[in-house]
């Protein structure tokens, strides 16, 4: 297989592009060839003092709350990998791939992302069973979105 032609020119204009819409990565395909660039944001660290005051805690009740948990910070939450347009099914006349409550396995097509005219396979990432589905077919979708809890 040759190598790769490299268009340095289509990567800056990616590029350029990520940044003035504040994405984090953008994948384009041509055929069986791929350009995806991808981002760092810069995290700011900001440091504590370095003595704090002490506080009793011996005659204080434990009213520790649990945590709540959204779809995005749930433990079986499957997000998405792009941006794009998501799809339930492979065609309108056809079922769903998954419906809440079905039982999955690791590697099943659960839903499909439609980005820049690629249709892409979504698949669990885990075997479980789906107890929610947090999107409508043909909705767009961002980067990092919770898309199905899987548990």
């Amino acid at each position: 297989m040759p190598p790769m032609k490299i268009d340095h020119e289509a990567i800056r204009n990616l590029a350029t592009l990520l940044t003035e819409t504040d994405l984090t990565e953008i994948e384009i395909a041509e055929g069986d060839k791929r350009i995806r660039v991808a981002r760092s944001l810069s995290v700011q660290t900001v440091t504590a003092p370095t003595s704090l005051p002490q506080i009793s805690t011996a005659n204080v009740p434990d009213t520790e709350k649990p945590i709540d948990i959204s779809p995005e910070n749930h433990p079986g939450s499957l997000k998405s990998p792009m941006v794009g347009t998501i799809y339930l099914q492979a065609e309108a006349s056809l079922p769903r791939f998954v419906a809440k409550g079905d039982t999955v396995k690791e590697g099943d097509t659960l839903l499909i992302i439609e980005a820049m005219k690629v249709m892409n396979p979504i698949k669990a990432d885990r075997s479980g069973t789906i107890t929610d589905i947090l999107v409508e077919d043909s909705q767009p979708v961002e980067f990092g979105q919770a898309l199905v809890i899987i548990e």
